[in-house]
């Protein structure tokens, strides 16, 4: 069975919403998947795909994203080929999930998906429905892979 991480930030819980809708729209018989706020960078090379979701705060990405990512690059955890795809609410800028997904597709190569999906404050019902087809796009791109 494949696994799927979706990991996000939320302090508003707009975010948050948007991780749940991911996981709805990710199901299916064949994934697993686990759904945090905290990875540790020695098990994630474990996940088949890995699914962000971050909120950009002052023109940037929380602090313990930075750290995971930059743990995992010291540690030398490889994640080449491995599924990624970025998502996040904004209330400005929105540069998060852009630099997230430049970090796993520049520093990881990983297979990601692309465009980050970006929602402007709270997510409504169509940006929900973007965050379940971002889910099934990436689930489905991870069952090719198989």
């Amino acid at each position: 069975m494949k696994k799927i991480l979706i990991l996000y930030y939320s302090r508003t819980g707009n975010t948050e919403k948007m991780a749940n809708a991911v996981a709805e729209g990710a199901k299916n018989d064949a994934v697993e998947i686990e759904i945090n706020f905290h990875a540790d960078a020695d098990n994630i090379s474990s996940f088949d795909a890995i699914i962000v979701g971050v909120p950009t705060y002052n023109h940037d990405v929380p602090i313990d994203f930075k750290n995971l990512f930059e743990e995992v690059a010291s540690k030398g955890v490889n994640l080449k080929g491995k599924v990624g795809g970025t998502f996040g609410s904004y209330g400005w800028s929105g540069e998060a999930p852009k630099l997230i997904l430049e970090v796993m597709n520049n520093k990881f190569e990983m297979e990601i998906a692309q465009p980050p999906l970006l929602v402007r404050y709270m997510p409504d019902q169509a940006a929900l429905d973007s965050c379940r087809d971002l889910g099934r796009k990436i689930s489905e791109n991870l069952m090719k892979k198989a």
